[in-house]
């Protein structure tokens, strides 16, 4: 019996490779690294600069059609493939990728040989790295191994609220839920990014004793990954998913919304009113069940009896319209019956293809309604072309609220779910991105710039110019605090368009002191995101129907000096749209998010992998939002590397160290990188 042995990183490992024959053969293929054994088949191939494609499959040739986040060309890069001592070596500039004769693969730092990832079987004996359990039909619940390692910190797996920015020791679902975003792609401190490239329903799990990424039900292993700092592995990343568009320039101003104008003459009044104020506007939204039935996508004639003169004043006054658009159809829709005849709905294995209950207009209670499926690019063109003639011809409206687009289910049984792309449990998480795509490539064939406002996402999302907010959240302190973690791991996801609803969405008094305070300090959060939308359903709310709306919920709303202060970030917000179009051009361009962690810009700093509660916007800004109650200072953690200036006392201060700075309620500390100038104090 062979005895463990110790590798370079620690682990005890066993060399079943002494003590049984060779089981696997190498060849290269196309510039790619294949083995096969045991009637598995494994492909490795350079995907664009520093970067390997790595594909399994048990019991047949490797599948090229499934669906997944990768563009289907991959950037041109050099590579090289050799066998040598019955292993398998290719290197792709900074990355090498070992694999050993039973078909174990190992990833280096090419430079100097340092194990970055390395699979890891969960027994000597059996199963391997790479297991693939039967659940019928050709298809398996799949598990894919590697290495733990104790120093190790991990970010990004999308946006969730548990408020941990390191997500190392986490068990998280892969799957969509309102607030809880699945883009499954993970930025390490040891150097190295990776994409789980399969929008199956399953889990990932970073434990202490291994990571573990499921899939309940799929074809085959996916994942990519490249190597380098966080930074190059964004570029890289965005690279091979799809850079976002350039943000309209609109986009960058003050959104305003609640939970609901519920008629024309209501949203006009509160666009007027910030006119009369002189205050900064560049969107309002026109919310949920304007429509005459949820799926018929127009406009309700009673409510808004005149859109065409409502978009009119709007641009008069500089102000976009955004309508909201959800992917629900109901019974009572015009378009319900043509979309089940041709077979444009969610499908289902059992029963009918209802899929949540919902109100609707002219019914006293809810209605069983069904999905487009987004998956299909007939039900696309079928979706869009019902937006551009009720929308986009006739008014000019450009702008789309893509809500409840996770799908959002009720129950949420993805195992009866029959999508075009392929069984619910498959393909399940891809939703959100493909009903992006339809708006997408809607607005760029009528000619027109590209941005929605999407409740959920998966990895690619942001080539089809989808910004995500925070989804359904809680109006206080605690719930504000999470929202920095969500925003820097959605960031590191290769979303670079993220906001939240300002002050929360979940209640909140207007005439409540103490949430007054909650809201000053998110308007100044969100004045520094890259997205400022102010939205709510304040208190007072109304139970769940058509004719709901909830409590004011505009910058004057909040008293005379909770509003001085809102109206002073309106107009921070307004001096530094330069700047933030400059920042949305190297997300554009490189692919860098605007909402970075301090480590993105600050790798060699270990204290900067640890920063939590504050983040750089662009390269020059760091950001440090008060986040409790009663307040009047804040301690924020200055990288290392650069010389920072208080932006609003012109004080400096040396890098590697935290500092106290005085935080009344008008105040968000912020602080300037290296001498850089910004209209920040006015």
């Amino acid at each position: 019996m062979n005895q463990p042995a110790e590798d370079q990183t620690g682990r005890a490992t066993v060399s079943l490779a002494q003590s049984s024959p060779t089981v696997g053969t190498f060849r290269e293929r196309d510039g790619a690294l294949e083995w096969t054994g045991r009637q598995e088949t494994l492909r490795i191939e350079p995907w664009g600069p520093d970067a390997v494609r790595v594909r399994a499959r048990l019991g047949g040739p490797l599948l090229d059609d499934l669906p997944g986040a990768l563009l289907p060309q991959a950037p041109p890069t050099s590579s090289s493939v050799k066998t040598e001592d019955g292993r398998g070596l290719l290197t792709v500039g900074a990355l090498g990728v070992e694999v050993d004769s039973e078909g174990l693969v190992r990833f280096v730092r090419t430079a100097d040989g340092t194990e970055l990832l390395a699979e890891e079987r969960a027994h000597f004996w059996w199963p391997g790295p790479r297991l693939y359990t039967p659940v019928g039909n050709g298809h398996h619940r799949l598990e894919q191994r590697f290495a733990a390692y104790d120093d190790e910190k991990l970010y990004g797996l999308g946006q969730h609220q548990h408020g941990r920015l390191d997500q190392k020791g986490l068990v998280l679902d892969l799957v969509q839920r309102n607030a809880e975003v699945t883009i499954p792609v993970l930025t390490s401190s040891r150097g190295y990014t990776l994409l789980w490239n399969n929008p199956a329903i399953g889990r990932v799990e970073l434990a202490g004793n291994g990571t573990r990424w499921v899939a309940d039900s799929a074809r085959q292993i996916d994942y990519w990954i490249t190597a380098g700092d966080p930074a190059d592995g964004q570029r890289r990343y965005s690279a091979v998913t799809g850079r976002t568009p350039m943000l309209p320039e609109w986009a960058a101003g003050f959104w305003q919304c609640k939970l609901r104008y519920r008629t024309q003459d209501e949203l006009l009044s509160v666009a007027r009113e910030y006119r009369r104020r002189g205050l900064p506007l560049s969107a309002i939204v026109c919310d949920f069940f304007h429509w005459t039935h949820l799926g018929d996508w127009k406009f309700d004639p009673a409510e808004w009896p005149d859109p065409a003169a409502m978009v009119r004043e709007l641009e008069e006054l500089g102000v976009r319209l955004v309508v909201s658009v959800w992917p629900s159809v109901s019974p009572l829709s015009e378009n319900h019956a043509v979309l089940e005849q041709r077979g444009h709905l969610i499908g289902t294995e059992y029963g009918p293809t209802a899929h949540a209950d919902w109100p609707d207009k002219g019914v006293a209670s809810t209605v069983q309604v069904a999905f487009y499926d987004a998956t299909n690019p007939g039900a696309r063109d079928f979706l869009w072309s019902r937006i551009r003639d009720n929308y986009l011809v006739p008014y000019g409206i450009k702008a789309f609220w893509l809500d409840a687009c996770e799908p959002e289910l009720k129950p949420g049984f993805q195992e009866n779910l029959r999508y075009w792309a392929g069984p619910g449990l498959e393909v399940g998480n891809l939703y959100p991105a493909d009903n992006a795509r339809a708006f997408h490539d809607g607005l760029r064939a009528a000619g027109e710039e590209v941005i929605t406002l999407n409740r959920s996402a998966w990895a690619g999302s942001q080539r089809y110019g989808a910004a995500l907010w925070s989804g359904d959240i809680g109006a206080d302190f605690a719930t504000l605090r999470r929202q920095i973690a969500a925003g820097l791991n959605t960031a590191l996801s290769g979303i670079p368009w993220w906001n939240t609803d300002i002050g929360g969405f979940h209640g909140g008094d207007p005439d409540d002191p103490a949430y007054r305070e909650v809201m000053v300090r998110w308007f100044q959060f969100g004045a520094l995101s890259p997205l400022m939308r102010l939205h709510g359903f304040r208190d007072p709310g109304m139970p769940l129907g058509p004719d709901m709306t909830g409590g004011p919920n505009e910058v004057w709303s909040y008293g005379e000096e909770a509003g001085a202060v809102l109206e002073a970030y309106l107009r921070l917000r307004e001096r530094l749209r330069p700047y933030v179009l400059d920042v949305m051009r190297e997300a554009h361009e490189e692919g860098l998010p605007p909402m970075r962690p301090l480590f993105l810009e600050f790798p060699g700093d270990p204290a900067a992998w640890s920063v939590d509660d504050a983040y750089l916007f662009g390269r020059d800004l760091l950001v440090a939002p008060v986040l409790t109650a009663g307040a009047t200072s804040r301690t924020a953690y200055l990288p290392a590397g650069a010389v920072w200036t208080d932006a609003w006392t012109g004080e400096t201060y040396p890098g590697g160290a935290a500092v106290t700075v005085d935080a009344p309620l008008e105040r968000i500390p912020l602080f300037l990188r290296d001498g850089a100038r910004l209209p920040v104090a006015g």
